[in-house]
């Protein structure tokens, strides 16, 4: 599995059987969407940031993409998809009323899971939901999501093998909307971890990592 990242909470996996593009954006972030295909299309909220799937074109295997953005058991070309509604697990009711979707999916035999814009811890039961994750796409900027501390904690809740974040400051966030968001170095430094950013990531299963590693990609 081939796995890019265009900013934001915007990924790309493509497997053998098909690809997947996650919460794709909308020019509302402060730059514009690439060009992009998929089989399938996740969201994990309504929000411009997070469901701009009308501008994600089909493939040579189907003409338009699968939507997925509620929570629920899908499998479409060989390719599974679990949802969980992460609100359920907030204490706070006024959280509660912001709804967003967990997605897992399964690409060649790789457990992907994208919290989406998640801003609590996650509980026990919706752990327990979400299950085994390999690679996990973690907000980490602390705008209408985990701050670095936070996002830490749940990703040892979840004990991936790999650690990718996202939803953090870049150079052409709009500045007025996305004052207040921080930077990937700020979880870098509270995850006390020195990587060099790469372009995209080749994983397999038989090349995961046994200790949780952390992983930064570029934008593409």
């Amino acid at each position: 599995m081939i796995v890019n990242y265009y900013g934001h909470a915007c990924f790309k996996l493509k497997g053998l059987n098909g690809a997947v593009v996650l919460d794709p954006y909308s020019s509302y972030v402060g730059f514009d969407l690439p060009n992009l295909s998929a089989d399938i299309i996740t969201v994990s909220h309504d929000n411009p940031a997070h469901n701009n799937s009308k501008d994600i074109s089909g493939t040579t295997r189907r003409n338009n993409p699968f939507l997925i953005d509620k929570p629920g058991e899908y499998e479409v070309l060989g390719i599974s998809v679990f949802g969980v509604d992460s609100s359920l697990s907030a204490q706070d009711t006024a959280v509660k009323k912001e709804k967003n979707f967990i997605f897992t999916t399964l690409v060649d035999g790789l457990r992907v899971c994208h919290l989406g814009g998640l801003n609590h811890l996650l509980d026990e039961k919706i752990i327990a939901e979400i299950g085994l994750v390999d690679i996990l796409f973690l907000p980490v900027g602390n705008y209408q999501s985990l701050n670095e501390k936070d996002a830490i904690k749940v990703a040892r809740s979840l004990e991936p093998n790999i650690v990718i974040p996202m939803i953090y400051k870049l150079p052409d966030h709009d500045e007025k909307v996305f004052a207040d968001m921080k930077p990937v170095d700020d979880f870098l430094k509270a995850f006390e971890a020195e990587t060099q950013p790469i372009d995209k990531l080749n994983i397999s299963r038989s090349n995961l990592p046994e200790e949780m590693e952390l992983i930064v990609l570029n934008q593409s």
